[in-house]
C-alpha cells in the first residue's frame, strides 16, 4: 500500500527515474496507462474503492467503459462514490476485517453468476500507533492480508479464463518489515508490536500471497502479481504525528506521487496487454522490480498460505486466533 514519510530510505533513483523499458515510469498517470484501451465488457472488483488510489482506480476504469464493483466497509461509503463512476458501477459492502462481510459479498457475486476479469486488492490500514487486534489477529495483518486472502479465494469460481489478480503490496516490505520475515509465532502482534514494522509485515504477506497464488491458479492464463504504488500523501497518514504530516505536505511535490500517478501501476498490471500472461512478479512505476530476499522466499510463501488458511478457518467460526 502507501508508504510513510520514513520511507526516505527508498532509493531516490526509484523516485525520479523518467521511464522504464516500456516507456512508463514514476510520473505516468493511471489515465495515461489506459488511454488507448477499451474496457467495455470487462468487470473489475476494487477493494478500498472510496478514497485515495482506490477511488482513482474506480474513476479511471469507469472512464474506459468498465463495470466496476466497488467494495467498501459499509454500503453507505460504497454508494457515496457513484457520481464519480459510470452507470455500470456496483457498490457493495465488504469489510475486510469481518469474515461474515467478506462471505456475504462473495456469495452475492457468485449467486449472480458474475464473471470477474480482475480483482484489485487495494484496501488497507497503515501504521496504527497502538496495537489493535480483532479475532486475536493484529489488525493490519488481518485487514491487509487475511481479508484479501479470503476474498480472492472465495471469488475463484467467478474468475474469467484470463483473470488478473493484483495485490497492492509496498516497498515497506523491504524497508520496514521484521528482519526474519513473516512472524509465524506472533500474528497477534502481542510480543513485539511496532506500527511501521507491522505495516511492512502485512505488505510482505501481500507480496508472498500474490507469489503463491500465481502458482495455485487453476488456469494457466490467469495471473497474480503484486505492486508498489509509490509514496502518496493520502488519508493513510492520519495516524502519523502532526510533525510528520506537516513534513509530508512540504515534501509532497518533491518526493511523492499524486493520486493519479499512485494508481497507475495497479491499473497497468490489471489491464494492459503488455502484462498479459505475466504472473508472480512485483511491479513499481509500471515496471517489474526486485523484491527483498523474503519476497522471493517460496517456502515462506507456502507456509504463510497454510497459516492463512488456518486463521480463516478459525475466525470464520467466530473463534480467536491463538498464536502457537
Amino acid at each position: 500500500m502507501l508508504e510513510s514519510l520514513a520511507s526516505s530510505r527508498i532509493p531516490f533513483t526509484d523516485r525520479f527515474e523518467k521511464v522504464g523499458p516500456n516507456g512508463l515510469g514514476f510520473h505516468t498517470s493511471a489515465e495515461e496507462v489506459i488511454q488507448s484501451l477499451n474496457l467495455e465488457n470487462k468487470t473489475f472488483v476494487v477493494t478500498g474503492a472510496t478514497s485515495g488510489i482506490g477511488l482513482e482506480t474506480v474513476r479511471v476504469l469507469s472512464l474506459k467503459g468498465a463495470r466496476v464493483i466497488g467494495l467498501a466497509r459499509t454500503i453507505e461509503k460504497a454508494n457515496s462514490i457513484k457520481s464519480l463512476a459510470n452507470d455500470q458501477f456496483i457498490p457493495m459492502e465488504c469489510d475486510l476485517s469481518e469474515p461474515n462481510s467478506i462471505s456475504n459479498c462473495c456469495e452475492i457475486l457468485i449467486s449472480k453468476d458474475t464473471k470477474i476479469d480482475s480483482v484489485i486488492c487495494n484496501a488497507g490500514v497503515m501504521a496504527l500507533p497502538k496495537l489493535h487486534q480483532k479475532y486475536g489477529v493484529e489488525l493490519q495483518f488481518l485487514t491487509n492480508h487475511i481479508g484479501h486472502f479470503m476474498l480472492v479465494n472465495m471469488l475463484k469460481p467467478t474468475l474469467t479464463k484470463e483473470a488478473r489478480i493484483t495485490v497492492v503490496s509496498s516497498s515497506a516490505h523491504k524497508v520496514f518489515s521484521y528482519p526474519n520475515g513473516i512472524q509465524f509465532d506472533d500474528f497477534s502482534g502481542t510480543r513485539n508490536y511496532n506500527p511501521q514494522k507491522a505495516y511492512g509485515h502485512s505488505k510482505l504477506a501481500n507480496l508472498l500471497f500474490a507469489n503463491e497464488l500465481a502458482n495455485r491458479l487453476h488456469s494457466t492464463t490467469q495471473t497474480a502479481n503484486a505492486v508498489h504504488p509509490g509514496v502518496i500523501r493520502t488519508n493513510l497518514f492520519r495516524h502519523y504525528s502532526p510533525l510528520l504530516k506537516f513534513g509530508s505536505i512540504l515534501l509532497e511535490k518533491l518526493l511523492f506521487k499524486n493520486v493519479g500517478q499512485g494508481a497507475a501501476t495497479q491499473v497497468y498490471v490489471s489491464t494492459h496487454p503488455d502484462v498479459r500472461g505475466i504472473s508472480g512478479k512485483y511491479f513499481s512505476n509500471c515496471n517489474p522490480r526486485e523484491t527483498s530476499k523474503h519476497g522471493k522466499d517460496h517456502m515462506m510463501a507456502k507456509t504463510l498460505w497454510d497459516f492463512s488458511e488456518r486463521i480463516v478457518g478459525r475466525i470464520t467460526h467466530g473463534n480467536d486466533w491463538i498464536d502457537s
